[in-house]
Order: C-alpha cells, then structure tokens, then sequence
C-alpha cells in the first residue's frame, strides 16, 4: 500500500526534525524507538493514513534528524511538542514504541490538553530502574562492541536483544524484520559515533511517579518475546494509569508491529476506532 506523503523539516527549537504527514483526519502522531528511525513504521504509515492524519518523524539525534550541539538543554517531549506546533497540530492520538513510548507518556504529562489517546508498545519509562535481567550478557556484549567501534556486530547483538527477543533464535525471526532494525542502528551507531552528545532532560517529576494523572484512553501492546524489564513496565502501567488495556502479541519481541503487521494494525486501529 502507498499513499502520497508530504516530508520535510521542521526547524523548531534549534533543531531540524525530519517528518512525513499522510492521509486526513484526526491526527495520529507515530514515535519510533531508540537506534531506529520513522521508517520502523514503514507497514503502519499508509494503512494509518487511510483513516487519520498520520505523522511519523525522526527524534533529535535518529534518522534524518539533526544531531544534538552544545550543551544547550533539550527535551524530546517538547521537540515533538514543536513540532505538532509547526505541523498545526492541537490535539492527537499518539502512539510510541520503547523510547518513543516514553516520550508520549512524557507529552501527555506535560501537554495532557493536546492527546486524546496513548497507545504504548513496549514503552520505557522515565524513572523505572531498567535492570537486563537474563539479557546481561547480550547487554554487555553490545556495550563492549561499540566502545571498540565495531558498530556492525554492536547492532547485531541489539538484534538479538530486542529483535529475537527471549527464547528465539535469529533463524526464528523474519530475516527481513531483522535486516531492517540491523540497518537503522548501524545507520545511528556510525552518526553518533566519536561525538560527545549531550544527554535530553526527562520530564520533571519523572513520569513513574505521576502515571495516574493520565486520564486519556491508553492500549499497552507487548511482545510474550519482549525482554523482562520491558514486561515489568507494562504491568506496572496497566496497572497505574486508569482504565489502561494490555494486549499480548504472540511470538514476537519488541518490534511486533514489524513482526505481525497486519494484527498490530488491527488492535490499533480497533481500539481508536472504539473511542
């Protein structure tokens, strides 16, 4: 499926931010994960489009998007914010898979005005004590590649991690799947690499502290692959914000939507539709 997007930059907060708006509607902002880009959507862009004005861009420092300079302060939450500003954007659903998961439960806190729905897939959390669980030595392994500089075998072992997930082989995943999140963290790892960029700031006071001020209908979707720390957040979140639902995609890790598209478009799009 195709559909004619607009693309372009945004210049907003000292920053250009690439982005691509299809379809009309109620808007639908898509908020990819860490080391990826918009593209991990590329099965989600035209099909959302086909009934809301869908957005999808590349976070500060991911994709096409430029790089943090300087040790001038940025926050993630409110680049987006700028951006929707730039893109005449007032209230949206909004959707956002790990680190981009976080960065909507963080809008929404600081901006509950302008979402009128959450759905987070795998999400982080600012403020949960990320632990690797059973996964610390595929951890370590991918920290000590990319110190050396060996970004190639650095995203393949961040494949094995969040791609295969836990209990899978690599001959277990869609190869394609596989190839596509290997090509985007290597693309990030050689950007970053050798520059010292500065850190974002995180929503103060940090959003595991304040998740039942949330009072906009939220889906959470998780992968029964996805790893353990990723799983604790989830219940923590179905269990703290209100009214929150949780769906368990089977057989797949962290990226279920690039793994079973045509179901995670489905349980989307029945929940947004149901509202």
């Amino acid at each position: 499926m195709t559909v004619a997007a607009q693309q372009g930059f945004a210049e907003v907060n000292r920053t250009r931010l690439y982005y691509e708006v299809a379809g009309s509607g109620h808007p639908l902002v898509l908020i990819h994960g860490g080391l990826m880009d918009n593209t991990m959507w590329d099965e989600q862009f035209a099909a959302f489009a086909q009934c809301y004005r869908t957005i999808r861009y590349d976070i500060r420092a991911f994709g096409q998007s430029d790089l943090p300079t300087g040790s001038e302060p940025y926050s993630m939450y409110e680049d987006l914010h700028a951006l929707l500003k730039f893109l005449g954007v007032e209230k949206t659903y909004m959707l956002g898979l790990s680190m981009g998961g976080s960065i909507a439960i963080d809008f929404t806190l600081a901006h509950p005005e302008m979402v009128d729905a959450l759905v987070l897939v795998g999400p982080g959390l600012n403020g949960y004590d990320f632990t690797p669980g059973d996964m610390a030595p595929l951890f370590e392994e991918e920290e000590a590649a990319y110190e050396r500089g060996d970004f190639e075998q650095a995203s393949e072992l961040e494949n094995r991690i969040w791609v295969d997930g836990r209990g899978r082989t690599p001959e277990q995943v869609n190869p394609a799947v596989r190839k596509h999140v290997y090509d985007m963290n290597l693309h990030n790892y050689q950007r970053m690499a050798g520059k010292d960029l500065p850190e974002p700031q995180k929503l103060e006071p940090l959003a595991n502290t304040r998740l039942g001020e949330i009072r906009v209908p939220t889906l959470i979707i998780v992968g029964d692959r996805d790893v353990q720390a990723i799983q604790d957040i989830v219940d923590i979140l179905a269990k703290e914000i209100p009214g929150a639902q949780k769906v368990v995609m089977r057989d797949t890790a962290h990226v279920p939507n690039m793994e079973k598209p045509d179901e995670f478009n489905r349980i989307v799009l029945d929940f947004l539709q149901s509202l």
